[in-house]
């Protein structure tokens, strides 16, 4: 009783529908598409199938099965909910997996990015040892305010104006 449906959606994204004992429905079909393609705007996803079984049909509670693996490169997010009903079943499960997605997004949208780029060249132009902080003027003319605690290869104490340095900027308050 099995039958599976697999549909390319835009190009990239496998969806495969299934149900075991109960034959999907065309109305539990056009919802699945719909929610997945609500689910995967970025089209980061990359396959989603959902599976919808039938248990004891002698009890109608938690009867309905819903069952969805769904995969972003890197990340497999499954969820299954018993309900009622299928549609029942279909909304929870959904509402599941995209908390979860939403979590992987905001995971990977939290990680900076860092290139390697070579290091700055500078001279030490201030020092102001007893504050334990100073200024490195660049190649270019820019200053560049330095902590006691940046400093790598010699001690704070070492450092004295006129210095040729070289240093890795990074954005700071």
């Amino acid at each position: 009783m099995s039958h599976p449906l697999a549909k390319r959606y835009e190009g990239r994204m496998d969806i495969q529908i299934e149900g075991r004992k109960v034959d999907v429905q065309p109305e539990w079909r056009t919802d699945i598409q719909s929610r997945v393609a609500d689910l995967c705007p970025s089209h980061d996803m990359t396959h989603v199938r959902v599976t919808l079984t039938r248990r004891d049909h002698r009890k109608v509670k938690d009867s309905y099965d819903a069952l969805i693996v769904a995969h972003i490169p890197g990340h497999t997010i499954t969820a299954r909910k018993r309900q009622n009903s299928f549609e029942r079943a279909i909304r929870d499960t959904f509402a599941a997996v995209k908390t979860e997605v939403e979590k992987v997004r905001q995971k990977r949208r939290s990680h900076e990015v860092r290139l390697n780029t070579p290091p700055e060249r500078g001279v030490v132009s201030k020092v102001f040892q007893d504050e334990g902080y100073g200024f490195v003027t660049l190649e270019n003319g820019t200053d560049v305010y330095f902590h006691r605690n940046s400093v790598h290869g010699l001690t704070f104490e070492e450092i004295e104006e006129g210095r040729d340095v070289r240093l890795d900027i990074e954005p700071g308050a």
